[in-house]
């Protein structure tokens, strides 16, 4: 079982999307060549289907950055609700916030919640509107557990 420190939530909510701006640059600038080409030799119509390719893995690259910022978007909020939530969790037990892990990334129904210090396993029962909670004493089955 992985259980994941508020340290390692709050770094990885930052993502490199370095290979796909590459990627669009690459794509927009071999466009804008294959342009000029064709404009200047007007006959040779090669230069206006390589240009039309650029602008195809253009829209392609700039279809995928969009899904992945929205998936981010969406990850990163998922991952605001379960900072506080562990903050708060150390708070009550009177512990450092290292000490306290979930093994899930995001707030949900029925994950694990760890105090290290305590070296107790808690169950999280969120209600409806994710405004209270409570915890029960868990036992988990395997002790093996990898820490990020």
């Amino acid at each position: 079982m992985t259980f994941y420190t508020i340290k390692y939530i709050q770094e990885n909510q930052k993502s490199n999307q370095t290979l796909f701006y590459v990627l669009m640059m690459v794509a927009a600038i071999s466009m804008i060549i294959f342009a000029f080409l064709y404009l200047k030799n007007r006959f040779a119509t090669r230069y206006r289907d390589l240009g039309i390719i650029a602008l195809l893995f253009l829209l392609l690259f700039a279809g995928v950055q969009y899904e992945k910022y929205t998936q981010i978007n969406a990850q990163k909020s998922q991952a605001t609700q379960i900072i506080p939530f562990l903050k708060s969790i150390a708070r009550d037990n009177n512990v450092k916030e290292s000490d306290v892990m979930a093994n899930a990334t995001t707030l949900q129904n029925g994950m694990i919640v760890r105090i290290d210090s305590k070296n107790e396993d808690y169950q999280l029962n969120l209600n409806d509107d994710n405004n209270s909670y409570s915890l029960t004493r868990a036992h988990v089955i395997d002790h093996k557990v990898e820490v990020k």
